[in-house]
């Protein structure tokens, strides 16, 4: 077995947690070191998951000359200086999604990992779960025909106090950049960047979406409908639909346990996540793609690649040109797209 690739957690909240659960479960990576903005947070994450190293500031992390890659797990306000950091620093660097509040911050980080030659990749699991692999499989072979539909959405019941991150248009709030990215970049796994953008949100008082509904379109005439929410617990379902056969995928469908595939003239057929892969909850498959390109020399990830990631937070800024959502560190509008 080659060596450990060395891993560095920069955030210490849930999904930090969970993605470390899973990175642990790999049997070729370790997890040497844990940044926090306090020192305490840091060494409480240290001590639950048995990590020997722990520090008060992001800056350290970045520094360690024992880290081969950070795990940036910040709310997305915080994505562009924290991964841009570590980059800085000589890290290869997965940073969660939305990657980042707008479009802009997107391509500064791509810009700066390419400058460095160093490895950069959104922490979209969902394109690496082998299950959703096969579904793409399944439908650049053409198992569906030509694809003229696409339907998603995601949504959380809450309701949210007052303050917290999902209400502040600082904090990159709303149901969009959270849960509406999942939609989206499902759609534009398998269809590409839209060439037309319609949405329409219910903004809070605050001016972030609550309720957003989105219409893609595509000059092949496939069109995606999609929609999140932060004030509704929408089924999560997916399905994608063809001139041949659909696919429909339950509840959950950015970490799926099974998905049926119609077609015309035969037997729905079921693929299982057992067929696959299965244990643990599912972020070790981007972690073991990360190892995989890093060892191999690559600085990107063919299965998420920094264009499509790009392309996803063109069509974030245009959802949001089209609602009237905001933030502070948005420096103009979005470019119109149509």
């Amino acid at each position: 077995m080659e060596r450990p690739v060395r891993w560095g957690v920069l955030a210490t909240g849930g999904i930090a947690a969970a993605f470390t659960a899973d990175l642990q479960g790999l049997p070729d990576a370790e997890v040497v070191a844990v940044a926090s903005r306090t020192l305490a947070s840091a060494k409480g994450f240290a001590g639950r998951f048995g990590i020997p190293r722990a520090y008060g500031s992001w800056a350290e992390l970045a520094a360690d000359p024992d880290v081969d890659v950070v795990y940036v797990a910040t709310p997305h306000a915080a994505h562009r200086a924290a991964a841009g950091l570590c980059l800085e620093a000589g890290r290869a660097v997965l940073c969660e999604k939305a990657f980042t509040l707008n479009a802009r911050e997107a391509a500064e980080l791509a810009g700066l990992a390419r400058s460095r030659g160093s490895f950069l990749m959104e922490a979209m699991w969902m394109y690496c779960d082998p299950l959703v692999r096969r579904l793409t499989e399944l439908v650049r072979d053409g198992a569906l025909g030509e694809i003229r539909t696409v339907q998603a959405d995601f949504g959380l019941a809450g309701p949210f106090a007052a303050g917290h991150r999902l209400l502040d248009p600082a904090q990159g709030g709303g149901a969009l950049l959270d849960l509406g990215v999942y939609p989206v970049s499902f759609a534009q796994l398998l269809l590409g960047e839209p060439d037309r953008v319609r949405a329409e949100a219910r903004l809070s008082p605050e001016g972030v979406d609550l309720d957003t509904s989105m219409l893609l379109g595509w000059e092949s005439g496939a069109t995606a409908l999609l929609s999140c929410s932060v004030t509704a617990d929408t089924p999560r379902t997916a399905a994608v639909t063809g001139t041949a056969g659909r696919i429909e995928i339950p509840r959950g469908f950015f970490q799926p346990e099974r998905f049926v595939l119609h077609r015309d003239g035969r037997e729905p057929e079921e693929f299982t996540a057992g067929q696959y892969g299965s244990g643990l909850r599912g972020m070790q498959y981007e972690a073991a793609e990360v190892m995989r390109a890093v060892r191999a020399g690559e600085t990107e990830s063919p299965l998420v690649p920094l264009e499509g990631t790009l392309a996803v937070m063109r069509t974030l800024d245009a959802v949001r040109e089209r609602t009237g959502v905001r933030y502070p560190a948005d420096t103009g509008p979005a470019g119109d797209r149509g």
